[in-house]
């Protein structure tokens, strides 16, 4: 295991790892140990009871912040004709067809979400060996494959977080900034708990989240009691 840097140490001894944290409590020394020099985001780590290989416990899906991440996402959107002209309307930051498969094919990443029209996925499909492994292509689960563009990209744009389970059974996922209110945090997080919540597939026994910690992004993890939502 790597050596932490003496900030990390310092942070750690400010956490107690044999408690479980209420989430207000959580939130607010995950803020008070943060200490990197720019406005870092806190994100959050369910380790859940699914086993992603079965294709009715692949969780995934997409959900809009009620406060937003405080970040700004810059859209690419695979549409033509009258699709194409609302997308560019709605404020996606790159609209196109062809020309944008060639653009990334040639290495172009420059963009932080993918959408599509169901029509174009036979182009955007071409992509998949780039876009796939960095958790880009369009999906119909999480909103990015639709004929409502608008929608689409002001969801995006207003702080939709997706979400999806890695092979470990772990959800990761951003609820905002170190700068945002506590309570502004706390309702992200509840938000986003909501929906992992709902998500639990009917074929899961026994307990479903396992564990749950928040960290800022170069912070220590703090462990949060699940059932204090």
């Amino acid at each position: 295991m790597a050596k932490r840097g003496k900030n990390y140490r310092e942070a750690a001894k400010q956490v107690d790892e044999s408690k479980l944290y209420a989430v207000k409590d959580a939130i607010a020394l995950v803020k008070k140990i943060d200490y990197a020099k720019f406005d870092a985001t806190i994100s959050v780590a369910y380790r859940l009871n699914v086993d992603p290989k079965q294709a009715d416990q692949q969780i995934r899906g997409a959900i809009v912040l009620p406060n937003g991440t405080g970040k700004t996402q810059r859209v690419v959107v695979f549409a033509e004709g009258e699709q194409a002209k609302q997308a560019e309307a709605a404020g996606a930051d790159f609209v196109g067809s062809d020309d944008l498969v060639q653009k990334i094919q040639d290495g172009w990443l420059d963009f932080d979400v993918v959408v599509a029209t169901p029509m174009m996925m036979a182009k955007v499909g071409r992509l998949g060996r780039i876009l796939g492994p960095k958790g880009m292509m369009p999906n119909p689960k999480t909103g990015t494959v639709t004929m409502d563009v608008t929608k689409a990209v002001n969801d995006i744009k207003a702080g939709q977080v997706a979400y999806r389970v890695d092979k470990t059974g772990i959800i990761h996922a951003p609820i905002g900034k170190v700068s945002f209110d506590d309570d502004k945090l706390v309702e992200n997080f509840a938000a986003l708990n909501d929906a992992i919540v709902k998500a639990r597939p009917a074929s899961t026994k026994g307990v479903y989240i396992k564990s749950l910690v928040a960290s800022s992004t170069f912070g220590p993890g703090v462990k949060v009691d699940s059932a204090s939502f």
